[in-house]
């Protein structure tokens, strides 16, 4: 399975965000390297986040990008 690096830009809304696939790697070592390099490379004012995606095509790896996860519950004596 192939690892999906994705640009993701804040939509109008909180719950909107626009996707942007910026490359598809076979290897986790070249992708988490790409991503990396640019991070380091990304301006102050960028806003946007880099993503790493594990799946089997691009339409999964989107799903579970824009898939929205309840927090955590903590206990008390876990605080």
């Amino acid at each position: 399975m192939p690892y999906f690096i994705y640009r993701i830009n804040q939509g109008p809304t909180a719950i909107v965000k626009n996707l942007e696939l910026v490359k598809e790697c076979e290897a986790y070592k070249e992708a988490k390297n790409l991503v990396k390099t640019m991070r380091n490379e990304q301006s102050e004012d960028d806003k946007s986040e880099l993503k790493i995606m594990f799946a089997d095509n691009q339409l999964l790896a989107e799903e579970q990008i824009l898939e929205t996860r309840d927090k955590p519950i903590i206990r008390e004596w876990e605080k």
